[in-house]
């Protein structure tokens, strides 16, 4: 049996499988990006947040460690 015996038909169903497989790896992939970038934008406005709420609890720490960073700037 030669490879030309199969119908037409057979050749459109495994192109048709190549054809979504690609499809579904692409996708896959364009997916897990936006994820990752969700995930990273999510995280800086959690730091933010806690940074934010840190502040407000230890006014007096953050203005002494502003003062220290100058300082240990002009040296």
């Amino acid at each position: 049996m030669e490879m030309a015996d199969f119908p037409i038909w057979v050749y459109f169903v495994v192109a048709a499988i190549i054809v979504c497989a690609f499809m579904a790896i692409k996708t896959s992939k364009e997916d897990r990006e936006l994820e990752q970038e969700w995930i990273e934008k999510e995280g800086e406005v959690y730091i933010k947040r806690m940074n934010k709420e840190k502040s407000m609890r230890h006014p007096d720490q953050e203005q002494d460690q502003e003062q220290e960073q100058i300082k240990a700037k002009e040296a």
